[in-house]
């Protein structure tokens, strides 16, 4: 084992967390293609330390499986709608699925027509957003990824929850500067960071949700009977609805709040809808190194500025993640052994021979 950060933190290789989540969802009848998509998002979000968004959310997936809330494995084909432009069906499958198919039709279409855009409907919760930008980003493409979600925070001036924290996320390849990604949630807090809080009994900031009866609240549990709040007020506010007209009304999926909240019912559809752009970021230069000469100049740019006090670092967006992806692919995921013990607990269950192996 390497260090460990506390002796409650466990470092895991990342191919063991990858492996093991594989060997769970194989076990209750996901094609292992489909579970190479799930596994490889799950991991990416721990990597990049979104582990609101990692495999400690699988427990959750496996129970709806069982429930037989997801269908483990459809046949998935895409409509045609234009030339650039097609519909996938996801037929109440995983996300991670849905939106990782969609992603590589979008640079199908973009490699051949510049650009390709891809509407799902009939989906579920596909975990964190960058995963499908960082997808597009590999090939050299450019991404925008949308989609919606189940009740949690409210229109701007209401107190019932209408719109979820669905993230507005874009993403571009740079040159030797790296990468711009930004994936953010319209909320102050994504409410999976709230359940993290949850799950391991710690409290949350003052300013990230109310409670049931529309009071300030530091405390997890009476945040997630209540509401998120929007970033920005109105603006936040204005983004959740953007992104229930992209993920929800466009598809033909689920909006208006009527997305089924997967923690609150193990046993219905969600219906969640997605919408992904795909296009090449350089069509409109004269070449590719234009392009990558253009946006080291703005990553160098942003960085560079002039420090407010206290300020040590300016980050680009994505930076902070990449730089975390990189060493934790080095020094391993730190987990909790609480939440190692869960996901091994899981695997024995599920008759899978694997473990999370530390480094």
């Amino acid at each position: 084992m390497g260090s460990i950060e506390s002796p409650d933190i466990v470092l895991i290789k990342p191919s063991s967390a990858c492996s093991v989540v594989h060997s769970i969802l194989v076990a209750h009848g996901v094609p292992q293609e489909h579970a190479t998509y799930v596994a490889d998002a799950l991991v990416l979000a721990d990597l990049r330390g979104v582990d609101s968004h990692g495999i400690n959310r699988l427990p959750s997936y496996i129970s709806r499986l069982e429930a037989g809330a997801l269908n483990p494995a459809p046949k998935l084909e895409f409509q045609m709608k234009t030339p650039i432009m097609a519909l996938l069906d996801a037929q109440n499958t995983f996300g991670f699925v849905a939106a990782s198919m969609a992603i590589d039709k979008g640079i199908e279409m973009a490699s051949a027509f510049g650009m390709g855009v891809v509407a799902v409907k009939h989906s579920n919760h596909y975990g964190m957003a960058s995963a499908y930008l960082c997808r597009a980003i590999e090939q050299g493409y450019a991404a925008m990824a949308f989609t919606n979600s189940s009740r949690s925070m409210p229109p701007w001036g209401a107190k019932e929850p209408l719109f979820g924290t669905s993230p507005f996320a874009i993403g571009l390849p740079g040159g030797d500067e790296g990468d711009f990604i930004l994936d953010m949630s319209p909320s102050v807090a994504a409410r999976g960071k709230i359940r993290k809080a949850a799950r391991r009994k710690e409290r949350i900031p003052e300013g990230y949700a109310l409670d049931e009866y529309g009071r300030p609240t530091t405390d997890p549990e009476a945040a997630l009977r209540g509401v998120v709040l929007p970033i920005g007020g109105p603006k936040g506010s204005g983004i959740a609805m953007m992104m229930d007209i992209f993920g929800g009304l466009l598809t033909g999926a689920a909006f208006k709040g009527d997305v089924v909240d997967m923690n609150k019912n193990k046993t219905d559809p969600q219906n969640v809808g997605h919408w992904f752009m795909v296009f090449k970021p350089d069509v409109f230069l004269d070449s590719r190194a234009e392009y990558e000469t253009r946006m080291n100049e703005l990553m160098r740019a942003v960085r560079e500025c002039d420090k407010a006090e206290g300020v040590k670092r300016i980050f680009t967006p994505g930076e902070i993640e990449a730089e975390l992806a990189l060493r934790n692919r080095l020094q391993g995921i730190s987990y909790t052994s609480s939440e190692v013990a869960s996901i091994n607990k899981l695997a024995e269950q599920s008759g899978s021979t694997e473990r999370l192996v530390s480094m």
